[in-house]
């Protein structure tokens, strides 16, 4: 398909704050008024109540999807969207709701961040309506995506967002050292370790960067290693050869100045990222917008996949959230025929397109897991910033490939042990071994093992 050039200004709306589909985002509106009530839903035929965070992201997306749905289905629809300060509040509510055993403060349709939906669904099941009979192309998604709400066998979500992880590089600094983004294409991280070495050596950049405090490295490697932090519901740690030859990885990224460990989240973005101290970043796509801020290097990016430890092209995703319909909403089959039309490709099998994506895109920076809806020509223009890389394309396309891997309620403890972890090892000098085991076994008596 032929790429076109989108204006940076155009690129800059599309994505202005992708970094909020990650989860706990904030936004104006005020949550805390909308949660612990009572809310009417309706039975009308025509009308859902549904809850979403973040008023740049999140609700653009599904003001999208409303007006998909009122064209090309239901000209009486409403969708009324009442707008929570962040993810929490809306995770507050079920947990309000399921204590005191009344859903009746819920409304119709919530946004939920993925990461945490198994612990909802184990600690509030009656919450939750199962989306198994609803008309969705369930084989289209990306099967990651799709792992975090389906439970033994049993559809709950409909895909939002796509926490792709991609690894942006400085294509100019690359050249400095004397490498192209092919060349960082499919390689070891121990080649990586060594063009980094050089990268910093002619241009004083890092190759990569991440939060020391809230290090999500590990979970992403490992992913591209189809490798899990937990395995049969238990911390995966001390048998994890995997994981021991990452937390060596990182050790040598950070011993030879290849990876800035950040003090905090701010350091990371504002600091690293926004101040031009690196030539690569690594996370989930919704990094975008933090990238672009840096308007000065318009043109110099591109992105590729991970590299992996042996070599090879590899994919992984860091956060996301779907949509789930709730025991309150008196209309499920309205729901599920609304969410399955504009969410679950049903507007794209219909059309070959879909105004749900494509807007939800345009107008919020919302990136699609569903295949199809990569081959439009709103996901194939190519993004100036990124060199005009067709990189929305590119990033449903290496959503395909990511392997699903055991996700657990504990994920972000995991992901605070290991972090605790690298630090005592790097700086220091604790042993390897003897630190993955002591965060194993605090990982153990945090759940309770």
């Amino acid at each position: 398909m032929k790429k076109k050039v989108v204006s940076l200004l155009l690129v800059t709306t599309m994505v202005a704050s992708l970094a909020a589909g990650c989860g706990d985002s904030s936004s104006s509106g005020d949550g805390t008024e909308k949660t612990g009530k009572k809310v009417e839903t309706v039975d009308d035929g025509h009308t859902l109540t549904a809850w979403a965070w973040d008023a740049n992201f999140n609700i653009p997306a599904l003001k999208a999807a409303a007006e998909d749905y009122k064209k090309n289905v239901d000209p009486d629809f409403v969708l009324n969207i009442e707008e929570q300060s962040q993810a929490s509040d809306i995770e507050t509510a079920i947990t309000t709701a399921g204590s005191a055993g009344d859903y009746s403060t819920l409304p119709d349709i919530v946004l939920f961040q993925d990461h945490y939906f198994r612990q909802y669904h184990t600690n509030y099941p009656d919450a939750w309506v199962s989306a198994n009979d609803a008309d969705v192309k369930w084989d289209d998604f990306s099967k990651e995506k799709l792992s975090f709400s389906t439970i033994d066998g049993e559809h709950f979500g409909f895909p939002v967002d796509n926490g792709t992880v991609i690894f942006a590089y400085r294509t100019d600094l690359l050249e400095q050292a004397g490498y192209t983004i092919d060349d960082m294409t499919g390689i070891s991280w121990k080649d990586f370790i060594e063009v980094g070495k050089k990268v910093y050596d002619k241009t004083g950049k890092y190759l990569l960067a991440m939060d020391g405090d809230g290090n999500d490295l590990f979970y992403m490697m490992l992913q591209a290693e189809g490798e899990s932090q937990f395995k049969d519901g238990k911390p995966n740690f001390v048998d994890n050869a995997k994981l021991k030859e990452i937390m060596q990885v990182l050790k040598d990224m950070i011993d030879n100045n290849v990876l800035y460990l950040a003090n905090d989240w701010s350091d990371y973005t504002d600091q690293a990222i926004q101040g031009d101290m690196v030539a690569g970043v690594m996370n989930g796509n919704w990094i975008i917008p933090t990238i672009e801020k840096v308007t000065d290097n318009s043109g110099k990016w591109e992105i590729t996949s991970l590299p992996t430890l042996e070599g090879g092209e590899g994919y992984a995703s860091n956060g996301g959230a779907s949509l789930y319909i709730t025991s309150n909403c008196k209309q499920t089959d309205l729901a599920k025929k609304f969410l399955a039309y504009t969410f679950g490709g049903g507007s794209y099998a219909d059309k070959g397109v879909s105004d749900t994506y494509d807007n939800a895109l345009k107008n919020g920076g919302v990136i699609t897991t569903y295949t199809p809806a990569g081959k439009s020509d709103v996901y194939n223009e190519g993004v100036e910033y990124f060199n005009n890389q067709p990189i929305y394309a590119k990033i449903v396309e290496m959503g395909a490939n990511v392997k699903p891997v055991e996700q657990s309620d504990f994920h972000y403890d995991a992901r605070k042990k290991l972090a605790t972890a690298l630090i005592n090892i790097t700086q220091n000098g604790a042993d390897i071994d003897s630190e993955i085991k002591t965060a194993e076994d605090d990982l153990k008596f945090t759940m309770g093992l």
